[in-house]
């Protein structure tokens, strides 16, 4: 039986979309059971409406309380069976509730190698504009398990991608973008098969 997976997006989903692939070609022992989202308009939940997955909007216009917002969002998960939840461009940072209920099994991919280029502020093109002002020689992705605040916790993969003289921003987040979904991949398939041979 396939574990169970929830992934969180605030936007555009493409790392959604690359895992919802891979789950239909049976390359991930997994199944995406729910998508949630705090942009009631994101490209992510229409992605997740076309493959009738179910969604949901959380945020702070449907619950302006925090601790309110944050049992909504556990009580969705179990009632979706969640056994692992990858945040994928999510832009909120999640409850405590959240956080100790899915302890060590929340995932979070971030487009820099952190701790570089990572925490408030860094996300989206920020981070590739950050880089190529730094004048680094290489950026890349990281996928790490989360804590409390933005882009921490234990790091659990990384990949390289070489600056080049002459990129620009769309270059650079085009190229750290496709190597940033294959690590999710790889990482996903790594962490959950060990778990079912663990026999969890």
């Amino acid at each position: 039986m396939n574990a169970k997976l929830a992934v969180f997006a605030s936007h555009g989903g493409s790392i959604l979309q690359a895992v919802l692939d891979a789950c239909g070609q049976n390359e991930l022992p997994l199944d995406v059971v729910l998508v949630i989202s705090n942009n009631s308009g994101s490209i992510a939940l229409d992605r997740a409406r076309e493959q009738q997955i179910p969604t949901a909007h959380f945020s702070s216009q449907t619950h302006p309380h925090p601790n309110t917002l944050d049992e909504s969002i556990v009580s969705a998960l179990r009632q979706a069976q969640v056994d692992w939840v990858l945040l994928a461009g999510y832009m909120k940072k999640l409850g405590p509730k959240t956080l100790e209920t899915y302890r060590n099994r929340i995932l979070n991919a971030h487009p820099a190698l952190l701790p570089k280029y990572g925490g408030h502020g860094f996300y989206g093109r920020k981070v590739h504009e950050a880089v190529l002002a730094s004048g680094d020689r290489e950026s890349g992705a990281t996928v790490h398990l989360v804590e409390g605040d933005y882009d921490t916790g234990p790091m659990l993969s990384q990949v390289r991608v070489p600056v080049k003289s002459d990129d620009n921003v769309d270059a650079l987040e085009a190229r750290v973008k496709a190597a940033e979904r294959k690590l999710v991949l790889a990482t996903l398939g790594e962490l959950v098969n060990r778990k079912l041979a663990a026999g969890y």
